[in-house]
């Protein structure tokens, strides 16, 4: 079984798919090395360690590279985050993902924010483009390629759900394999997309929804948790930082080789 079938699988078992968000090769391998059965790539935190926010501002080359890194040294399926698809139009987009996939993803995530303006891009115009990226993966070799649409209702919305679901059901009729509501929180809200759609939801962690066990139980069939790692890697970073000069020793960085030997 290739990776694309085996990530395509991870979302059709019982056991719900918990992804682990890496941004770059290390943080890949050390996902990997601790048991998580499959690799997402987080935008935010690619951009922040190249000193971007998030929001298609680092070059897409570079972003390619990146990714291509990381799915070069895990066994494990690798899933990547596109944002938008770094384009304005459909023909670059869909360039785009067939750039991605061609060094050795399994699947995509992309979402259906605008990246000029505030706003969502009308749902008939991104159906079209879901269509366009699944007919052109199909056609050059891809076919069961994971696209995770993304939706940014939640992100951007009052009242979300029903247009939540509008949304999803047009997104899977024209060729996403799952959907991507990060913002949907609230138990029965996340049961109603369930119901109602015929595809595998994926949720994002925030803080009081970090439970695999109870998210199983609703129904979530993936689940995420973002920059949520880096960020908190990034601040263990700085805290160890402070306290080699706060303390001018060097001693507490070996205190995990002393417990190892111990």
């Amino acid at each position: 079984m290739n990776k694309i079938h085996q990530f395509h699988a991870l979302h059709t078992s019982e056991e719900l798919l918990f992804l682990g968000n890496a941004w770059d090769m290390l943080s890949a391998v050390a996902l990997e090395k601790a048991g998580f059965k499959a690799i997402g790539t987080t935008s935010w935190g690619i951009a922040n360690t190249l000193g971007f926010s998030d929001g298609e501002l680092i070059d897409f080359d570079q972003h390619v590279s990146i990714i291509r890194t990381i799915a070069e040294h895990v066994q494990i399926p690798v899933s990547a985050d596109i944002e938008a698809g770094y384009g304005e139009d459909t023909a670059t987009i869909v360039e785009h993902v067939l750039r991605i996939a061609d060094v050795g993803v399994a699947g995509i995530n992309i979402e259906d924010s605008l990246k000029t303006k505030k706003g969502l891009r009308e749902v008939g115009l991104h159906s079209n483009l879901l269509s366009k990226i699944r007919t052109a993966l199909d056609t050059r070799g891809f076919k069961n390629f994971f696209i995770n649409a993304r939706t940014d209702t939640y992100l951007q919305m009052d009242a979300p759900l029903s247009e939540t679901i509008e949304r999803a059901k047009a997104y899977v009729d024209n060729g996403a394999s799952g959907i991507f509501v990060p913002g949907l929180k609230r138990d029965e809200e996340i049961r109603e997309v369930v119901f109602h759609i015929h595809a595998p939801l994926n949720v994002l962690s925030l803080p009081g929804l970090t439970n695999v066990h109870q998210l199983q139980q609703l129904g979530v069939k993936r689940f995420s948790f973002g920059n949520a790692f880096s960020d908190k890697i990034i601040v263990a970073l700085q805290k160890n930082a402070e306290q080699l000069i706060e303390l001018q020793d060097t001693s507490h960085l070996y205190e995990d080789f002393a417990k190892s030997l111990s």
